[in-house]
């Protein structure tokens, strides 16, 4: 099948010789091969195809997220920026998942970064920064077992509802005030500081650095008489029903998918997107699902970075919510009892370079006021708003929503 794995090797063999891609089946489902022994029973008697079947996972989703784990690791540009020794002594520890898409520019120019300020700021620095491919499960583990910030990583980077406000995840120590918003801006970008929107953490706790917003991709030569959509509500309709493809391995994105379509729709709204689902795609194989002989979905919902990739001319057009495209926002917290050591790594994080970075590399627009994320006002933007993740149980709630969609399928 490739140079990496076949569809028939074991999924024990496949991730002894990548490891990397153990995280991916264990946030898939195969929670059993957290245990190196009931991985080995369990690996060793199914293959990739068989496992894949048994879970009703896309195959060719799944594959290509698996790819692209392995390839990342294989990366040798950014290696001075993943620690291969933990040094859990270090003065700076930085934790964190980056966007795919802006992963290799970020880190180029944090190594420039490094290396203007490193002796300036004459202390030991560690870091483990993944792609978003390789998933948060590593992040979740530590602390899952974490009792004290002490043994908290100093920064964390990434997307994720559910990591940053499951009581049991990082909610734990939010509700502790371990952390403070140390980006020092007033106001955030106008695009998410307006009349209708405010992203900005009122306890001034949680910094938040850009959005990763979901779109529409429609394959106009498969409406079929309907009218083209341009809201969630069309989406929702029956019009639509089977007719979708949703970014359900995309964890961070499709569980802002679903929490904002509860909060909005409610319970009802939840299974009519799960009766809307034709397919799950990884989003390099949605901009290409037009030219697929079957199985093709009318819209897909997809992060706006791979809108990019579309040929101009071509029967799929992209389209923003009229009621605002779906965000997940990409956090970054910083420990207020290290504030002092913390505060130029955050800097930088927070900075303009950066935010150019996620909105002109990735089309991850930024929350840097200086920052023009070239997006028309006209577009807006669905959040789920912070009194509503105060009131709420956020981890129970995710619970609660992937239950309901999974069971309207």
């Amino acid at each position: 099948m490739g140079k990496y794995f076949d569809y028939n090797d074991s999924i024990y063999d496949i991730t002894n010789r990548y490891p990397e891609t153990l995280d991916l089946f264990i946030t898939n489902g195969f929670e059993n091969m957290r245990d190196e022994k009931m991985r080995e029973i369990f690996g060793k008697s199914i293959t990739l195809e068989m496992a894949l079947s048994m879970k009703k996972i896309n195959i060719d989703t799944f594959v290509d997220r698996m790819i692209e784990i392995i390839e990342e690791n294989k990366t040798v540009v950014d290696d001075s920026l993943i620690s291969t020794n933990k040094n859990t002594n270090a003065d700076v520890r930085i934790d964190g998942v980056i966007p795919c898409p802006v992963r290799i520019p970020l880190m180029d120019a944090f190594n420039t970064w490094m290396e203007e300020k490193w002796n300036k700021l004459n202390i030991s620095v560690d870091y483990e920064l993944k792609a978003a491919s390789s998933g948060v499960v590593w992040i979740k583990n530590t602390l899952e077992e974490a009792d004290s910030e002490d043994v908290l990583s100093d920064i964390f980077i990434s997307a994720g509802f559910d990591l940053f406000f499951d009581t049991k995840l990082m909610g734990k120590f939010k509700s502790q005030g371990v952390f403070e918003d140390m980006t020092g801006f007033d106001k955030f970008n106008s695009d998410f500081d307006n009349e209708y929107i405010d992203l900005k953490d009122p306890d001034r706790q949680y910094s938040i650095i850009g959005v990763v917003p979901a779109v529409f991709l429609v394959n106009t030569e498969e409406l079929g008489g309907r009218k083209m959509p341009s809201s969630w509500e069309d989406i929702l309709s029956l019009e639509f029903e089977n007719a979708v493809s949703l970014p359900i391995g995309d964890f961070d994105l499709f569980n802002s998918i679903l929490l904002n379509i509860y909060k909005k729709f409610g319970e009802d709204g939840l299974r009519r997107l799960g009766k809307s689902l034709l397919r799950s795609m990884h989003p390099s194989e949605m901009v290409k699902s037009h030219i697929k002989k079957d199985n093709k979905p009318v819209v897909t919902i997809l992060p706006y970075f791979f809108t990019k990739m579309i040929k101009r001319g071509g029967p799929m057009v992209p389209v923003w919510p009229s009621d605002g495209a779906i965000i997940s926002p990409i956090f970054l917290l910083a420990k207020k009892s290290k504030k002092d050591l913390v505060k130029p790594f955050v800097d930088f994080f927070a900075s303009k370079e950066v935010g150019e970075i996620l909105a002109h590399n990735g089309r991850f627009p930024s929350t840097n006021p200086m920052v023009d994320n070239m997006i028309s006002a006209e577009h807006k933007y669905m959040w789920l708003g912070w009194d509503y993740i105060v009131e709420n149980n956020i981890g129970q709630l995710i619970a609660k929503c992937e239950d309901i969609f999974h069971k309207s399928i």
